[in-house]
């Protein structure tokens, strides 16, 4: 993401930046209240579910009319599509979410996630400890992610801190938003140290040996959410048996992820009938059903940490846990984020979880499928947050 993306994105998040987008988003609205279900996402394993659905006619067999998911190649061109209203319903980074809610007021609701863990920090194949990224420069997708709060929590634990200055002290790690399709060419140039991001661009540098993974981030905040499912206000509001019916197709799309993860692989790939992504199946495969040898070399690299969480690479649990919104904006208030910031420091997290997340529809949509024991969730749909350096 160059600088004018980055502006784009952080004026959209603005009330006035957004406002003539809203009032787009409000006419479509008003001209067509039975939309059909328009898909905006990137090429990235965090889109899986809303792919998957489509390809397998999940939605369809729902009663829902939906047209061709829309690739899109930047968030602020995703997020200018949504909250314009051209798609309405779109996967985000989770905290971004809390920036256009209470950042610029933009009306959108969380109604799950699409998937857990799904990224991880990946360096120069010479580094070998998050110590040694000091006086170095790192690269994430963008300030308002998880990659960046779990990448900074990893530093602090350190005893690193973060800056934007071009010369960081030793220790001091210098922080860059940079595209993930521009981060496995930046590492083999030597350009940056490392990189934090979603799957599968992990995967490809380690397939070119440019790279290799230091950690994983599910490793560090166990069962974490990275980007979740959201529609706009306006539709949850005037019309939730749409919505339900949407969620519902969403979370067989899980489901049937977890049993046909090696099929899911293919059927992302540019070797797919939907040809969604431009990745290989290969790399795909090395996400979504790698290897038993993989894992247990990455825990010989101390990559995993934590091996008796039984972390997968990426894996699929719809639910919104409550105390994961707010361990988020908890950690959010301490995470160096370039911009306008001060909103945070005045956020409730329980507030945001309740006013931010609207779980009713996928909750009955696990119960519909009885999915509750397959998916692992607790009977009482509540968990303690776990984050382990």
């Amino acid at each position: 993401m160059n600088r004018r993306e980055w502006m784009k994105l952080a004026a959209l998040f603005t009330g006035a930046g957004s406002l003539p987008l809203l009032q787009a988003c409000g006419q479509r609205h008003a001209m067509q209240p039975d939309a059909p279900l328009r898909i905006g996402y990137l090429p990235i394993t965090d889109a899986t579910p809303l792919l998957v659905a489509h390809s397998r006619k999940l939605f369809e067999a729902e009663g829902v009319v939906v047209e061709k998911p829309v690739l899109f190649r930047s968030w602020a061109q995703l997020v200018e599509a949504f909250i314009s209203g051209q798609v309405n319903m779109v996967h985000v980074l989770s905290p971004m979410t809390v920036w256009a809610r209470y950042g610029s007021q933009s009306p959108l609701k969380v109604l799950m996630w699409n998937h857990m863990a799904g990224s991880a920090l990946t360096v120069q194949p010479g580094i070998n400890s998050v110590a040694e990224l000091g006086g170095k420069t790192v690269a994430i997708p963008f300030w308002y992610s998880i990659h960046n709060v779990v990448l900074q929590y990893l530093l602090r634990s350190n005893g690193l801190e973060v800056t934007e200055n071009d010369a960081p002290g030793p220790r001091q790690v210098r922080l860059i938003v940079m595209a993930p399709s521009d981060m496995v060419a930046a590492l083999a140039a030597k350009n940056i140290a490392g990189f934090i991001v979603a799957e599968p661009f992990n995967a490809v540098a380690e397939n070119k040996g440019v790279g290799k993974v230091l950690r994983f981030t599910g490793d560090v905040w166990r069962d974490h959410a990275c980007c979740v499912t959201v529609a706009h206000a306006h539709d949850v509001e005037r019309r939730p048996e749409w919505v339900q019916r949407v969620t519902n197709a969403l979370v067989k799309a899980q489901l049937w992820t977890l049993d046909h993860r090696v099929e899911a692989a293919t059927l992302l790939s540019n070797a797919g009938e939907g040809k969604y992504t431009p990745h290989l199946p290969a790399v795909l495969g090395k996400v979504l059903a790698p290897p038993q040898a993989d894992w247990q070399r990455y825990v010989d690299s101390g990559a995993i940490r934590h091996p008796d969480w039984k972390q997968s690479r990426i894996d699929f649990q719809p639910y919104p846990f409550a105390s994961y919104t707010e361990t988020m904006v908890e950690l959010l208030k301490q995470t160096h984020i370039a911009g306008e910031n001060l909103f945070l420091r005045d956020l409730d997290p329980a507030r945001v979880a309740g006013e931010l997340v609207d779980e009713r529809f996928v909750r009955k949509a696990i119960e519909s499928t009885q999915s509750q024991a397959r998916f692992a969730l607790p009977a009482s749909f509540a968990r303690q947050e776990t984050l382990l350096a």
